[in-house]
């Protein structure tokens, strides 16, 4: 193999299990295997790639993938998805949420990411902004309200580092470039979307409040947020997909040409 589509086109089978042909045109991303669990349960089909890296089910033209977690897991999925060229790829992702005004529960629709994970680097310089493809926002945003629920929009800060709670020059660092939540994913999903000329969105649940010490994650809350807000999260992505599909709508918001 030596060029990307022919490594693409073998790699993302190898990786997820499920032969090119059978994938959905619009995609579900997320970083937990009980989303992918609950999408299975919901359409009545099997999960496949159990013994490959990333999971998945496959229903209505929608496929829905666990890439596990961080910003190189992200750049190797969206650099996959070059295999099929879906027509979108929705992000179902958690966050901590930043300032005070935000609650865990609430729903982020990020209009930029902060690329602050390096990894993105690679493929952009770095002055390019991570941005969405807005259209499929959009689509979010109205997906959320006709569920009756509202949501955040703002800027995500992504980084490499997961264990950073304890770092108080850190947090001032993010307080002063002002924030409303933070990641591992975003800043490169967006980036190496756009890269890869693939429309990319996203919608982040606030799981944790880790500016304060009584905020920071633990297996308990985690577990607490995913029995009050998963279904609906993942309920949101869905529906979402499932609107440009019905709308016929045309999402890729550049042309691409850069």
């Amino acid at each position: 193999m030596k060029t990307k589509e022919e490594i693409v086109n073998n790699w993302l089978t190898r990786y997820t299990g499920l032969p090119i042909e059978q994938f959905g045109e619009y995609i579900l991303l997320t970083n937990f295997r009980s989303y992918v669990e609950l999408f299975a349960e919901r359409h009545q089909v099997d999960i496949i790639g159990d013994n490959r890296t990333m999971v998945n089910a496959t229903a209505n033209n929608i496929t829905i993938i666990d890439f596990s977690m961080g910003s190189p897991m992200a750049a190797t999925i969206m650099d996959l998805l070059t295999a099929i060229k879906p027509k979108a790829v929705l992000f179902l992702g958690k966050c901590g949420g930043l300032k005070k005004v935000v609650h865990v529960g609430d729903f982020i629709i990020p209009i930029a990411a902060v690329r602050g994970e390096g990894t993105s680097n690679d493929y952009l310089p770095p002055e390019v902004p991570a941005l969405p493809a807005f259209s499929l926002q959009k689509t979010t945003s109205s997906t959320i309200r006709d569920l009756g629920k509202d949501y955040w929009t703002g800027t995500i800060y992504s980084t490499n580092r997961r264990v950073w709670e304890h770092d108080e020059n850190f947090k001032e660092y993010l307080r002063k470039i002002r924030v409303l939540g933070i990641d591992m994913e975003t800043a490169t999903l967006f980036s190496v979307g756009f890269y890869n000329r693939i429309p990319t969105g996203a919608v982040l649940l606030i799981s944790d409040k880790p500016m304060v010490a009584e905020g920071i994650k633990t297996e308990q809350s985690d577990q607490k947020v995913n029995q009050e807000y998963m279904l609906l999260h993942l309920e949101i992505g869905i529906r979402s997909l499932e609107k440009l599909m019905e709308d016929n709508i045309t999402i890729k918001h550049l042309r691409f040409e850069y």
